[in-house]
C-alpha cells in the first residue's frame, strides 16, 4: 500500500466526523460514536491493530474522557445550575449591569471580564450564553450581544475550564504542562491586548468608539495579559483563565468606577455579592491550595490515588493515574456543594439537580467519550504519525504558518478546545519532532489556534443563537464572527510561522 493510501486512510475517520457533522447535520454525539465504530474498523484492517490492542486503546481513552474532562464539565455545570436556582447568578447579574452606563465598558466587563471568568470555571458554553442575556437585558441589540460574545469567548478558552484543554494536551504530546502554558499565553499575548478593542469597536460602531475609552480598554487588555502568563509560568494550567479574567475584570470595574464617580448600585451589598460568589471562591482557594504553590498539600491529597492498567500488547500496558482528590473536578464539585449549602440550597434540591445535571450532559458526555477514545485509537494505530509525516512532507516548513489552521478545525468541527488537543495534539507534536522545531512550539499553536475556532463553532453559535433568540439570523451571527475568526487565525499564524522559522 502507498504512501498516499495510507495517508487517505489515517484521515477518513476526520473526514467522516466533519461530513457527519456539517454534511449531514448529525449530532455531535452520534457522529463520534459512528466515527468511533469506523476508525475502529480501518485501524484494525488496514493498520493491523489487533482486537485486543484496539479495545485496550478504546477503553483507556473512554476512561481518560471521564476523567479529568467530564468530571470538572459535569462539577462546572453542576454548580452553575446550583447558583442559577439558588438566585445567587441573579445577583451576580445584577451587580456586573450596575456598574456602568457606558454600552463600550459594559461589553469589556461583561462579555471580557466575566465572560472569561465564567469559561475559567464552568465552559461549556456558559461564557456565551450568560453575557448575551446580560447584555441584551441591558438594551445592547442581540446581534451585536451575540457576536461580541462569540468574539470575546476565544481566547479564554485556552485554559478554561480549569485548564482542562492544557493538561489533556500535555497528557496526549508527553509534554511539561508548565512550559506549554507558558508557550500558550506568549502566542496569544498580542490577542489578549486587541480583542478588547476589537469588543469596543464593534458596540460602539467603528474604530472610532474607541475615543473616550482607550486607557480603559488598553488597561483591561494589560491587566488580563499580565496575570496569565505570571500564573502560567510558574504554577501552570489550571489558574491562568482564572487569574486573567479577574485581572481584566477587576481592573475595568475600578477604572469605570472612577469614571462614573459612582459606587455598585440597585441594591446589591458587598457581602450579598461576596455570598452569591462564594462557589467560585471557594473552586479559587481549593486549587490555589492543591496547586504547586502549596506543595506539602497537594503531595498529601495528590498520594490519593489509583492506577487502572489496560493491557496493549503482550509487552506493553497503557497505564491511567487518577487523582481522586486533587483533580481540578473533584475541586469544584466540592466548592459547588459547600458554596450551595451556604448560599441557601437545600440537600433534597442538590440531590435532584444532581441528576438532572447528568441528564442534561448526558450527550456531550457520550460524545467527549467517543472522542478521546477515537483520537486514541489513531494515536495508537499510527494513523496520527502517517498523517503529520505527510502534511509536513508535502508543505516543509510551511507546515509551521498552517499549524493554527489545524487547531481551528478540531475546534469548529468539535466545539471543543479540549476535543481539538486530544485529536491534534499528538499529530503537532509528530509533525514538529520531525520539521527539527521545538514540540512546545506547534503543540501550543494547536491550542491557540483552537482559540479562534471557536468563534465560528457550530455549537457555540447555536448556543449564542439560542440565549439571543435570533434563530433567524444564525447566518448572519456566523458570517460575521468568521471574518473576525479569519483574520485572527491569519495573524496567529503569520506570527507563529515567522518568529519560528527566521
Amino acid at each position: 500500500m502507498t504512501d498516499l493510501h495510507l495517508f487517505l486512510l489515517a484521515i477518513t475517520p476526520l473526514a467522516l466526523l466533519i461530513f457527519f457533522i456539517l454534511g449531514l447535520k448529525l449530532a455531535v454525539h452520534y457522529s463520534v460514536l459512528i466515527t468511533l465504530v469506523m476508525t475502529g474498523f480501518i485501524a484494525s484492517y488496514y493498520f493491523g491493530l489487533s482486537l485486543t490492542a484496539l479495545t485496550a486503546a478504546s477503553l483507556y481513552g473512554a476512561t481518560k474522557g471521564l476523567w479529568p474532562i467530564v468530571i470538572v464539565i459535569f462539577a462546572a455545570i453542576y454548580g452553575y445550575n446550583l447558583m442559577l436556582q439558588n438566585g445567587s447568578m441573579a445577583v451576580i447579574k445584577q451587580a456586573l449591569a450596575a456598574i456602568s452606563d457606558d454600552k463600550r465598558i459594559q461589553v469589556l466587563i461583561i462579555a471580557w471580564g466575566f465572560g472569561g471568568f465564567l469559561e475559567a470555571v464552568a465552559g461549556y458554553g456558559t461564557a456565551v450564553a450568560i453575557p448575551v442575556g446580560i447584555l441584551i437585558a441591558l438594551g445592547i441589540a442581540p446581534l451585536k450581544a451575540a457576536v461580541v460574545s462569540l468574539i470575546a469567548n476565544s481566547v479564554p478558552t485556552a485554559f478554561g475550564a480549569v485548564g482542562i484543554p492544557v493538561i489533556m494536551l500535555a497528557e496526549q504530546t508527553g509534554l511539561e504542562v508548565q512550559q506549554l502554558s507558558t508557550h500558550i499565553i506568549l502566542q496569544l499575548a498580542a490577542f489578549n491586548i486587541l480583542l478588547p478593542f476589537v469588543l469596543v469597536a464593534i458596540i460602539g460602531g467603528g474604530i472610532g468608539a474607541i475615543r473616550g475609552v482607550f486607557m480603559i480598554t488598553l488597561l483591561c487588555g494589560v491587566a488580563s495579559l499580565v496575570p496569565q502568563y505570571l500564573v502560567a509560568h510558574y504554577l501552570g494550567a489550571e489558574l491562568p483563565a482564572f487569574a486573567g479574567s479577574l485581572g481584566g475584570l477587576i481592573t475595568t470595574i475600578f477604572l469605570a468606577r472612577r469614571q462614573k464617580k459612582g459606587a455598585i448600585s440597585d441594591g446589591v451589598a458587598l457581602p450579598q455579592l461576596l455570598k452569591a460568589s462564594i462557589v467560585y471562591l471557594f473552586t479559587f482557594v481549593f486549587i490555589i491550595l492543591c496547586s504547586p504553590l502549596f506543595p506539602a498539600i497537594k503531595q498529601r491529597l495528590g498520594s490519593v490515588m489509583s492506577v487502572i492498567d489496560f493491557p496493549f500488547s503482550a509487552t506493553d500496558t497503557l497505564q491511567l493515574h487518577i487523582e481522586w482528590l486533587t483533580t481540578p473536578g473533584v475541586l469544584i464539585l466540592l466548592a459547588a456543594l459547600i458554596g450551595a449549602r451556604i448560599q441557601g440550597s437545600q440537600p433534597k434540591q442538590m440531590v435532584e439537580l444532581f441528576f438532572s445535571t447528568l441528564f442534561q450532559l448526558r450527550k456531550s458526555i457520550v460524545a467527549i467519550l467517543a472522542i478521546v477514545a477515537m483520537a486514541t485509537v489513531m494515536d495508537k494505530s499510527g494513523m496520527i504519525t502517517i498523517i503529520a509525516t505527510t502534511l509536513v512532507s508535502v508543505t516543509g516548513i510551511g507546515y509551521v504558518f498552517i499549524s493554527p489552521v489545524i487547531g481551528a478545525l478540531g475546534t469548529f468541527v468539535t466545539g471543543s478546545d479540549t476535543n481539538a488537543n486530544v485529536l491534534f495534539g499528538k499529530l503537532q507534536a509528530t509533525a514538529a519532532h520531525q520539521l527539527g522545531i521545538d514540540p512546545y512550539a506547534l503543540s501550543a499553536a494547536n491550542t491557540a489556534g483552537a482559540t479562534g475556532g471557536k468563534m465560528i463553532s457550530p455549537q457555540s453559535i447555536a448556543i449564542a443563537v439560542s440565549a439571543s433568540k435570533l434563530d433567524h439570523l444564525s447566518g448572519d451571527i456566523m458570517s460575521t464572527t468568521l471574518k473576525y475568526c479569519l483574520l485572527y487565525i491569519t495573524m496567529l499564524g503569520l506570527g507563529i510561522g515567522l518568529f519560528y522559522t527566521l
